[in-house]
């Protein structure tokens, strides 16, 4: 590693430490005392909200923590005069900006791998604490399709994997006729597919001589079917939500393709946790490339406001969006991804416009 880039890091990474430990104690701290009331007495329970407030609060903070940190670190250099210093003696744009610009995106992916797990559903989690219902999570009245079947579940409990009240119909090769029908009182989800207890399997017959047709009514202490079918899958499709983690987004993104449901909002939910996470790289470029090369004739309040005043705008927009998206305004191809290739391309520009500038001057 050259001194450079460890002298860079060394300085970066210790205000954004400071940054995101600071947001996360605020954020999470304002949190905590504003609904202190509606928490459980539990310590337990405290400890576990306070758990998950902190990991949803890092999805928000650290990507801000990243940009707050170069911003601070930049206005450090330049009032000190190492930022002239480190252009005169040859070191390029490129070189200061690149080591940030790494670090930043191996933490974002360290971020989007985090999301990849249960931890994915800390919102969900801190907020079942709220209303009391951490211990006990029931779904009534579950109507789906999946394949060539209609599924009824009367009850789903998706912590513990298991459902009562099950009726299953299973459509012939065209799905225009029942030709099963599957009655049981309980199942549960094992290796990826449901166990039905006690069932009832109700055939109907290949109609071909109607004097000889009949039901053919047989019970089966145990079957298997409907591989694949998720209860988380299965909880945010009833409920109508997005919030999945990225393991179980791709999942169902597969699933409700097959089943021709339509994927916006999970196709949304995944490009605003992979890509618009990353919306502080051309921040980074953006903002490096309005900042004045020594401080005679820097005003450090007015470029930090006016970061700070930019970094918030963009993320206000790309989280507008991504909610206009879910409500079903335009597809997120459009809603996300256009608005983040032309915010990349814009960065880009005045980047190399304003560097070029400065190196000729």
């Amino acid at each position: 590693m050259k001194i450079l880039t460890k002298y860079l890091l060394i300085r970066y990474l210790r205000v954004f430490f400071v940054i995101l430990v600071s947001l996360e104690f605020f954020f999470v701290g304002i949190d905590f005392f504003q609904k202190y009331k509606s928490i459980p007495s539990s310590a337990n329970l405290q400890v576990l909200y306070i758990l998950y407030n902190g990991f949803f609060t890092l999805t928000l903070a650290l990507p801000l923590a990243l940009i707050f940190a170069w911003i601070a670190t930049l206005v450090s250099f330049i009032k000190s005069n190492e930022h002239v210093a480190f252009l005169s003696l040859g070191i390029s744009y490129k070189n200061i900006t690149k080591p940030i610009v790494l670090v930043s995106c191996s933490l974002l992916l360290v971020l989007i791998a985090l999301q990849s797990t249960p931890l994915a559903y800390s919102f969900n989690q801190k907020n079942k604490i709220l209303d009391r219902h951490y211990f006990s999570d029931v779904k009534e009245d579950i109507f789906l399709k999946y394949n060539n079947y209609f599924v009824y579940f009367e009850k789903l409990y998706p912590n513990q994997k298991r459902a009562t009240g099950i009726l299953i119909y299973r459509l012939n090769k065209d799905k225009n006729d029942v030709m099963q029908t599957i009655i049981a009182k309980k199942a549960h989800f094992q290796n990826d597919r449901w166990y039905i207890e006690d069932a009832k399997v109700i055939t109907k017959p290949q109609i071909r001589d109607w004097k000889s047709a009949k039901l053919k009514v047989s019970h089966k202490e145990f079957l298997y079917t409907l591989e694949g079918f998720k209860p988380k899958i299965l909880d945010n499709v009833y409920k109508n939500e997005s919030s999945l983690s990225i393991l179980d987004a791709v999942y169902a993104l597969s699933l409700f393709h097959e089943q021709g449901i339509d994927t916006a909002k999970i196709r949304g939910s995944l490009y605003f946790q992979i890509i618009i996470a990353f919306f502080i790289i051309p921040l980074i470029f953006l903002i490096y490339s309005f900042a004045s090369i020594n401080s005679r004739f820097f005003s450090s309040g007015i470029f930090v406001s006016s970061s700070i005043l930019l970094t918030l705008m963009v993320w206000g927009v790309f989280f507008v969006l991504n909610r206009l998206s879910s409500g079903g305004l335009a597809t997120p191809e459009l809603m996300l991804l256009l608005p983040m290739l032309i915010f990349l391309i814009i960065s880009y520009l005045f980047y190399k416009k304003n560097t070029s500038f400065k190196n000729a001057s």
